[in-house]
């Protein structure tokens, strides 16, 4: 525990900063060559725009905390359940965010042209993947995120961390409905078919 403890509290601080600043690089890099933002927030007010203000919001905390309890003591604050808070469990936690990590960089790089980060019903492409991990589950990417989720759970079980799981998971939830609605719209019979070859989940 001396050093797994302090070893994913810096972890923790140092990745969930690397994501916002690849998640920002990659955002402006695509939107300098192509002249478009492939991130959508639908209409102000909608579903999809609440989702979004809220994954910010929540991704914003989680940054802010995790890179504060490097050299601050938060964990009182938190709520750390101390049942949970121990090496094997951190480093489990550890590992699945990891394990996500490498499978939504995937799963980008799967998508290529076709990735989007919500509805974008101007430049959205008009070929819908039906293969290789869509041919498994209609949702991979959502579930790659869920799996970091439950990951940083584990990595600093708390209350924090635990609302942040649990609203994290039924924005997807959600989010998946409204995506899944406008592929309906957009592909027709085409999406109604692999619907019924594909699972949503699993």
């Amino acid at each position: 525990m001396d050093l797994i403890e302090p070893a994913v509290r810096v972890f923790l601080g140092v990745f969930f900063l690397m994501i916002g600043l690849q998640f920002a690089a990659r955002t402006l890099g695509l939107y300098s060559r192509l002249g478009f933002s492939h991130i959508n927030y639908g209409r102000a007010g909608t579903a999809t725009w609440w989702h979004r203000h809220t994954f910010n919001l929540f991704r914003a905390a989680i940054l802010l905390v995790c890179l504060a309890r490097i050299w601050v003591d938060l964990d009182a604050w938190l709520g750390v359940f101390p049942l949970l808070y121990h090496w094997p469990v951190l480093l489990a936690g550890a590992v699945l965010l990891l394990v996500s990590y490498t499978a939504v960089n995937y799963l980008q790089a799967y998508m290529h042209e076709d990735w989007r980060s919500g509805i974008d019903d101007q430049h959205g492409s008009r070929h819908l993947l039906t293969d290789g991990p869509f041919g498994r589950s209609r949702n991979p990417l959502f579930l790659a995120v869920m799996t970091g989720q439950l990951g940083f759970f584990l990595a600093l079980p708390s209350v924090f961390s635990l609302v942040c799981l649990v609203t994290g998971v039924l924005v997807i939830m959600r989010q998946a409905r409204e995506e899944e609605k406008a592929l309906a719209r957009r592909f027709d019979e085409q999406y109604e078919a692999y619907c019924k070859r594909v699972p949503r989940w699993f």
